[in-house]
């Protein structure tokens, strides 16, 4: 790969600082100019060269001293954020000789490689993950604290980047850490956004959302480099003799990210794409003659398609870009991909299926299989038979959904328009697919034949053009039969009148029926979602493909999720079960059961808990101006705003427990349990519900946080902006989790395996992976209320006429008579959970919930129960690693097996990252 270049100007009188070695003990403090000893760091840049991979806190201080001499930091300053820049700098130093030698180790290999192709990765801050992952935390702290720094400190200069929203994104980027730590060849593909998803504030003076441009890049990503490595994406068009001649074309450029492992020496690559111009395509002549629209049309589509995640997509020019996003991340990647095919030296195109697996992680890269195709059949020149064996052995699917209206579809004529060579490859698809279930049923009768091609087909609604002409002609026979049966006209007034038409539904372009055809394996995400997915959601597939359907329930990794966010709760497991293997083998937990009732380890788990509070207590106040006491229980729910995971429930139940604790006198109250309640998530931009329903929670806090007579009783807070960096230390602090989404809604979730995993205790339905999670801690220690997933649809049927609990309709009524404020606003909450609108069965499962609530504070009173509840939740969170999701994924579907580079060190220094090899 091409060297990077750094844009950051140097200027030319360096920021004074004096580092001081970790060997004579002393901390110069941070912003202090010391007399002895300091050094200006332009005549140390000058006179230092950097220390190859420094391993000792002494070299590595030294290495960061070397890389403040290009971190841009303005003269007489050197602020924290110049500190991370310099750090990060040090570690990408680190990572870059496994980098390379990783890279360089796979091609000569030569392996059958996984691609993972997603639209999200919420990967959280990379500085504190990448130093855990090298096993160098402790000497990188020690050498910033020699430098008057604190590892902390630094750490949290960093921004977020920008690449995820929920669940998808973080499940990809814990499967990237697994495949790394597992030596797997795999990489990972996605987009560079911009500006993200957004920035989320709450309004101080209205308590609704706020939605703004994340500025993750605003001041630069340290950890990626841009290669010069583009491909052509083109977009509208026409085809010509059966070639494309696109209308548009940008070029999608590559920006790498090191993605080290755990205790290894292999570090693989999140290649993301962003959407440029070269300048020789760019029509100067145009520009030049006033032609702005035309010269910088594609110059506009480049700036749009990277812009944001998920744009609105409620106008044609949203579904358009949406769309345009979903094949840029396809075409770019699957190039890249059969680049990296030949260029390993493959040359038979038989081995593809032998040397790539990708991965459709969700309907959104569904586009990978037509384009493999388009490239296979128009450039490689294969035949369409041979070329579709290959695409079919060569793509998978995950399922992350089990409701069929949350499925990918997009209008025909849209796609029609922007991809018109993929959509000649779709219907040949979907034609070829049709024919072959007629052959599979043969026995079927017309309306049976109907009623599967009408679930399995890509195309929905649409009709052949030979079927047009056939329907045309019955049609024109039909009226010249009625004409002609028609008694002689009596008058004008007896004439009888034409029958209006009605306009047929728009042909749609199925994503996961595709997915269904076109990949060779497809899996849901926990237990009982893949079950749902082959009997229901994909019921008809699963009859005709029974070999394709498997389950791989979701993991989350114990690095980052225990390990580096929890580390005083780490060092006592390492402690306890004397050794740290659990962090590649978290079944080694269960070695804590025995611990469970020893009152001197639950007094250290006790106290452990009380410190994150603590940190958790600052976050809330850091966040939102609210002060919470924090020998309260924490109950959490923090995840993506929507009807399905119910936050409008726990609402609920938060204002039956402040009008109990209203009704109470002083000394009833007093022995209560104390509650902070916490609510976090982001609401689509265009989620009116979900936004509303923010809302509320923003007012009952109001209300219920000034409330004299309630004081510390009850908190509640709508925490903004939740993200990676929050969660880490949400999570560590939590005691009570909700995860109560109605059974079957939820495909598996993975806060919750993180939450467990930290010792905090779930309230949940038998939802996901709750019913997994159930399983290996043991139901009696979780709180788990609601009616199960087989009975939800007849309760759905029934709800109309459901017998709803008085207390239910009395918080109904408190909301709309403005108990809360804003009584107009609340008024489509109230009414979609009112009756047969309440879809999601908040009143049907509104008591049970409730006692599961009150199960909560009778377990809290008892500590030294709670806690032996939380160690076995922790001892029983082994299953739910990630690593054990990948093993699975490389096993049953990729068929990818650990490709270790060897441990042999090269005598030839590491190059500089700036030299970073060609890939």
């Amino acid at each position: 790969m091409a060297a990077m270049t750094f844009a950051a100007a140097v200027p030319a009188t360096r920021a004074q600082f004096a580092p001081k070695r970790a060997s004579k003990a002393r901390v110069v403090r941070r912003g202090v100019v010391a007399s002895a000893g300091k050094r200006d760091v332009s005549t140390d840049a000058a006179a230092l060269e950097a220390p190859l991979c420094p391993k000792s806190a002494e070299s590595i201080a030294s290495n960061i001293v070397y890389q403040t001499s290009k971190v841009g930091a303005m003269p007489l300053k050197f602020e924290t954020d110049d500190m991370y820049r310099a750090t990060a700098e040090s570690v990408r130093e680190q990572l870059v000789e496994n980098w390379n030698a990783t890279y360089k180790h796979f091609h000569a290999e030569n392996p059958k490689q996984a691609y993972y192709i997603s639209m999200e990765y919420l990967q959280g801050r990379a500085l504190t993950n990448a130093i855990g992952n090298l096993g160098l935390t402790g000497e990188y702290s020690d050498a910033l604290r020699t430098l008057g720094y604190d590892l902390e400190s630094c750490a949290s200069v960093e921004r977020n980047m920008g690449l995820g929203n929920g669940g998808l994104g973080r499940l990809a980027a814990c499967f990237l850490d697994s495949i790394a730590t597992l030596d797997l060849p795999a990489w990972g593909y996605g987009l560079r956004y911009k500006y993200g998803l957004f920035k989320q504030a709450i309004d101080a003076k209205t308590g609704q959302q706020m939605e703004y441009a994340d500025d993750w890049l605003e001041v630069g990503n340290p950890w990626e480099v841009k290669r010069t490595t583009a491909h052509k994406v083109h977009f509208y068009g026409k085809v010509v003799d059966g070639k494309w001649v696109p209308g548009q074309t940008i070029n999608a450029v590559a920006y790498d990210s090191p993605i080290p492992g755990y205790k290894t020496k292999n570090c693989i690559s999140l290649r993301l794409w962003d959407a440029e111009v070269a300048p020789k395509d760019f029509d100067l002549a145009s520009f030049n003659a006033g032609d702005y629209d035309s010269s910088m049309g594609e110059t506009n589509l480049a700036s749009q398609l990277c812009a944001v995640l998920y744009p609105g997509d409620g106008t044609r020019e949203g579904k358009a870009l949406r769309l345009s996003q979903q094949y840029m991340l396809c075409s770019a990647s699957v190039q890249d991909i059969l680049a990296r095919f030949k260029e390993r030296g493959n040359t038979d195109w038989d081995a593809l299926p032998e040397k790539v697996a990708i991965q459709m992680n969700d309907t959104h890269p569904t586009l990978a299989a037509p384009e493999l195709m388009r490239i296979l059949v128009d450039v490689e020149g294969m035949d369409w038979d041979k070329a579709w064996a290959l695409t079919s052995k060569t793509v998978a699917y995950t399922n992350h959904t089990v409701m069929p209206e949350a499925l990918e579809k997009w209008p025909l004529e849209l796609m029609e328009e922007l991809l018109p060579r993929h959509v000649e490859i779709i219907k040949r698809i979907d034609e070829e697919f049709v024919a072959s279930v007629k052959a599979a049923y043969p026995k079927a009768t017309e309306e049976e034949m109907a009623a599967k091609l009408g679930a399995m087909r890509i195309l929905e609604n649409y009709v052949t053009p030979e079927e047009a002409a056939a329907a045309a002609k019955a049609k024109e026979a039909a009226a010249k039969a009625k004409a002609a049966a028609k008694p002689a006209a009596k008058g004008a007034a007896e004439e009888e009148e034409e029958e209006e038409e009605v306009e047929p539904p728009a042909p749609m372009v199925r994503m996961a029926n595709l997915c269904c055809i076109a990949g060779f394996a497809i899996n849901g995400v926990a237990a009982i979602h893949s079950e749902i997915v082959r009997t229901f959601t994909f019921k008809d597939f699963a009859e005709l493909y029974p070999d394709k359907f498997q389950n791989k329930t979701n993991g989350v990794t114990q690095r980052r999720w225990l390990a580096f966010c929890n580390p005083a709760l780490s060092e006592l497991i390492t402690e306890t079960l004397g050794t740290s293997a659990w962090v590649k083998e978290l079944d080694l937990l269960q070695g804590l059961r025995e611990y469970a009732e020893d009152p001197a380890f639950q007094k250290r788990w006790g106290e452990i808990k009380r410190e994150n509070k603590q940190r958790l207590a600052d976050l809330v106040f850091e966040k939102t101006g609210t002060r919470v006491p924090t020998d309260a229980l924490f109950d959490i729910q923090v995840k993506r705003i929507h009807e399905y995971k119910r936050q409008l429930l726990n609402v609920f139940a938060i204002i039956h427990r402040y009008n109990a604790l209203k009704a109470m006198s002083k000394e009833e109250r007093a022995k209560q349990v104390p509650r902070v309640c916490i609510v976090g998530g982001k609401a689509a931009p265009g989620y009116d519900m979900a936004k509303r329903i923010i809302k509320l929670v923003s007012a009952v806090g109001e209300t219920v946080n000034k409330d004299p007579e309630i004081g510390d009783m009850l908190k509640v807070v709508f925490l903004p902006d939740y993200n990676v960096s929050s969660a880490e230390v949400i999570v560590p602090g939590a005691e009570l989790s909700q995860h109560i989404s109605t059974a079957g809604t939820e495909a598996s979730g993975t806060s919750n395996m993180k939450f467990a995993m930290n010792g905090c205790l779930i309230i949940g339905t038998m939802d996901g992976a709750n019913v997994e999670i159930a399983e290996e801690i043991g139901e009696g220690n979780m709180f788990i209320f609601g009616h199960r997933a087989d009975a939800v649809p007849g309760l759905r049927r029934e709800r109309e006429y459901f017998n709803v609990p008085e207390g239910f309709y009395k918080i109904i009524d408190q909301i709309r008579s403005g108990a809360f404020g804003w009584e107009d606003f609340f008024h489509p909450v109230c009414d979609a959970v009112c009756g047969g609108a309440d879809y999601y069965l908040l009143a049907n499962d509104f008591e049970s919930y409730l006692e599961a609530q009150r199960r909560v504070d009778q377990a809290y009173a008892d500590q030294a129960r709670w806690n032996k509840m939380s160690i076995l939740s922790v001892a029983g969170s082994g299953k739910f690693s990630s690593d054990r999701t990948i093993r699975e994924y490389a096993e049953d579907i990729w068929d990818v097996k650990p490709c270790k580079r060897p441990m042999t060190k090269s005598n030839a220094p590491p190059k500089h990252f700036g030299e970073a090899e060609k890939m």
